[in-house]
């Protein structure tokens, strides 16, 4: 295998950026050419190929986001796109393609290696809701914007005798909502995985005002339910004031963690080897602290489940 591609698509992510510079590094120490594909899965379609050296990765290393640009494009969909997406590569000598991204992504990856095109994924999302890794690149960085957001939240809540219910990411996901929430000290954490009620919701905050308990963080992911629509279902119940922060796409961005960083030129170094050694359909990520191939069949058919006793452990804390 002599040329490679390199894409990154759905939603950016911190770290992308250093599993790029470590793809294209890594791949060039080996003697392969790395082409980078400039707007996820579109570019695959428009041939927006471009050959990328060491050099051109300096200094994204610590950047958030992704110098390839990436997008979630519904026309790869199609089946005669795949078919196309493949031949673009194949008339440019390219071997085999690394795919950064999370489940949609990896559903591409999955789609093209079904139809013998070697490909190789890297586990990517801030949602670290890819089956199969116990955390994927972005995860680190997006719950620790969503920390230090609580922690400033905290101090006005705690200044004004205020309720505040913050909204993070997880449409269909709890992980950054319990992380983010425990470690923030909320009273309260909401996801989409577990049921809850909203008249014992406000059946605890009544009880800890008996506590002269004098302000409140209530955290929930989207999925769960949409700040505004709990605080209107609140005030349905009970008499307070409350505030409203939804922290929205400032999760996606900012320079990597330290943790994110090293995850991803980790993963970045064994997607390059696996694909020279002749792996593909699998997707890269870190399972007890060691690196691992998953199938990537599996990594999007199956749905990676939220650790409960960590939801358990966030009520015994609330008290």
């Amino acid at each position: 295998m002599k040329r490679i591609a390199l894409l990154t698509s759905g939603g950016d992510a911190p770290g992308m950026n250093a599993a790029v510079r470590s793809v294209v590094r890594v791949g060039y120490v080996k003697g392969v050419e790395v082409v980078g594909v400039y707007h996820g899965y579109q570019g695959l379609l428009t041939k927006d190929f471009h050959i990328m050296l060491p050099r051109d990765v300096s200094g994204i290393l610590e950047r958030g986001g992704t110098i390839l640009k990436t997008s979630r494009d519904i026309a790869f969909k199609e089946e005669k796109n795949q078919w196309k997406a493949i031949e673009n590569m194949k008339e440019e000598g390219i071997d085999g393609l690394i795919v950064i991204g999370g489940n949609g992504s990896q559903t591409g990856n999955l789609s093209l290696f079904k139809k013998g095109f070697p490909t190789i994924g890297i586990a990517s999302t801030i949602d670290n809701d890819l089956w199969g890794t116990d955390y994927t690149i972005g995860f680190d960085t997006a719950v620790n914007t969503a920390i230090n957001a609580i922690d400033k939240i905290r101090d006005t809540a705690e200044s004004h005798n205020l309720t505040f219910i913050v909204e993070v990411m997880g449409r269909n996901a709890g992980f950054i909502a319990i992380d983010a929430g425990i470690a923030g000290g909320a009273d309260i954490i909401l996801v989409p995985e577990i049921k809850f009620s909203v008249e014992k919701i406000v059946d605890n905050i009544k009880r800890d005002m008996e506590k002269r308990k004098l302000h409140y963080i209530i955290v929930c992911a989207e999925g769960a339910i949409h700040a505004r629509d709990l605080e209107k279902e609140i005030h349905k119940y009970v008499d307070i004031d409350t505030r409203v922060a939804v922290l929205g796409h400032i999760q996606r961005g900012g320079s990597p963690s330290r943790f994110d960083r090293m995850l991803a030129s980790e993963l970045g170094e064994r997607a390059v080897n696996a694909l020279l050694e002749g792996e593909k359909g699998k997707v890269v990520g870190i399972k007890h602290n060691r690196i691992v191939l998953i199938p990537v069949q599996d990594a999007v058919m199956n749905k990676k489940q939220l650790n409960t006793k960590l939801y358990k452990l966030a009520e015994e804390l609330s008290v």
